[in-house]
């Protein structure tokens, strides 16, 4: 396979149901890095809702017929004692098995950088878990660096 045949393309409301299932995906992959994901169905995103925004950058990656990957870019603004006032937030980043370690992400972050710059932004930022080492190396890869850990604790009052 070569990288040329994988094309980075807006998400358009037909994708919806695959990507609903890349959702259900990344939701199971992560819960053994997170014990405070609720049981059962649920869900990260209104996907729908931000393909529709044409404020947020949703893009899919697709291989021939089938879509193989996911991200979005969106707009935030920072807290109020931080620079710059607004920064571009990415999510959703979800690459098929079978397709990892290809550059499909890279090309994914990519599309996104490139809408971002377009907006006016020269600023990204993501959340990933910090046991998920793989992720954590295919971001550095494309240029992020850790800067905040999140802790937390879970603590019995008996």
């Amino acid at each position: 396979m070569h990288s040329d045949s994988i094309l980075i393309r807006d998400a358009v409301v037909e994708d919806l149901p695959q990507l609903l299932a890349f959702e259900q995906k990344l939701i199971a992959y992560e819960r053994d890095f997170d014990p405070n994901l609720k049981t059962g169905k649920i869900h990260y995103y209104d996907i729908k809702k931000y393909i529709l925004d044409p404020e947020i950058k949703v893009v899919v990656a697709q291989y021939k017929q089938g879509l193989i990957g996911s991200g979005y870019g969106l707009i935030k603004s920072s807290v109020s004692y931080k620079n710059p006032e607004t920064f571009v937030y990415l999510g959703f980043m979800y690459v098929e098995e079978d397709f990892r370690g290809r550059g499909v992400n890279q090309a994914i972050i990519q599309s996104i950088f490139n809408w971002g710059n377009e907006k006016g932004h020269d600023e990204f930022q993501l959340d990933v878990y910090s046991e998920n080492e793989s992720a954590l190396l295919a971001y550095v890869k494309s240029g992020f660096k850790p800067y905040l850990q999140k802790m937390r604790i879970k603590k019995s009052s008996k």
